[in-house]
């Protein structure tokens, strides 16, 4: 069984951990993976572009021709076409880095961009509505459940949160898997992600629930990656003001026995005030912790939307 205390791993752009591997000798450090996340990550820097034998500096690549079947290109010596290498090394690293639960790409890259890449005619007029990257493309087709996101849209919080959060699920799934799936494992997963489904995705919670709920007989090794699919697809909807304002309704009728009218009403202006967007998520959440550390209740403590993340990660102070 893996060691539960090891940090999840999340392969990297290499240029954004400060590597000097950019066609013009420069990086582009994101100080958010480079100083801040490292505490509770383990980032594997690749450089595609390195790694095929590219120089450092080297003639910047394009992306030239159809935007859902691009090349990559010189933009110097258009023969110059490094299209195959590039997804085929993508392939060959889905293949090495089974053990990872994100990546972090570079945005706008050729090799690395996931989305709106530009695109040239071979004119040289930029193609409408761009493409991605060659290797960040040949990788992804292999991890489709695999949380991706590129690093200019971490700076949009809710974007963060939204990332971090599905990279901690995903690692979590890993380790249940490792242990082995059973039907037991399965429904207490899916309990545990009860609250953090309804945020992010209301309808997505039931028809997961009735998947689990119609397994029969139906081997659990065989159910279990097709649930893991669709949890992860349905992570990938950002959680609203709205949706996690009814999610901390539910969660506080946990306490209408416990609390005073007035703490009740309290919680309830709290709530409100968050709905409204005069407070963070953080602000109604440690009130409910804060009273389930008086009045604790087991179901309430096993919910991973509680806690998705490290708390010092501080990422529902800015949502």
């Amino acid at each position: 069984m893996a060691d539960s205390h090891a940090k999840p791993k999340i392969a990297i752009s290499a240029c954004l951990m400060g590597a000097e591997v950019r066609y013009n000798g420069g990086h582009k450090e994101s100080r958010l993976c480079s100083r801040t996340l490292t505490d509770y990550f383990e980032f594997v820097p690749v450089c595609p572009e390195v790694a095929i034998g590219l120089g450092i500096p080297r003639e910047p690549i394009r992306l030239v021709g159809d935007p859902d079947h691009p090349q990559a290109v010189g933009t110097v010596h258009p023969d110059a076409n490094v299209t195959l290498p590039l997804a085929e090394y993508g392939e060959k690293m889905a293949g090495e880095l089974g053990d990872i639960c994100g990546y972090i790409f570079m945005q706008q890259s050729p090799s690395c961009g996931l989305h709106r890449v530009k695109v040239y005619h071979v004119n040289g007029a930029p193609v409408n509505g761009g493409g991605r990257g060659i290797y960040a493309q040949a990788f992804c087709e292999r991890h489709p459940d695999l949380p991706v996101e590129e690093d200019g849209r971490l700076n949009d919080p809710v974007l963060r949160e939204n990332f971090l959060t599905r990279v901690f699920a995903y690692s979590a799934w890993q380790q249940l898997r490792q242990e082995g799936l059973s039907r037991r494992g399965l429904f207490d997963f899916h309990s545990r992600y009860k609250y953090l489904l309804m945020a992010h995705n209301p309808v997505q919670y039931k028809t997961l629930g009735n998947l689990l709920g119609n397994m029969g007989k139906t081997d659990p090794e065989v159910i279990g990656p097709r649930y893991f699919s669709e949890l992860m697809v349905a992570l990938k909807k950002c959680a609203t003001r709205r949706t996690h304002s009814n999610v901390l309704q539910h969660i506080s009728g946990y306490l209408k026995q416990a609390l005073s009218p007035e703490d009740k009403q309290e919680v309830q202006h709290v709530i409100g005030q968050y709905r409204h967007g005069i407070v963070p998520l953080v602000v109604p959440l440690t009130l409910l912790k804060h009273h389930f550390r008086q009045h604790p209740d087991p179901y309430i403590a096993q919910q991973v939307y509680l806690q998705p993340h490290p708390e010092n990660l501080s990422l529902r102070n800015a949502i």
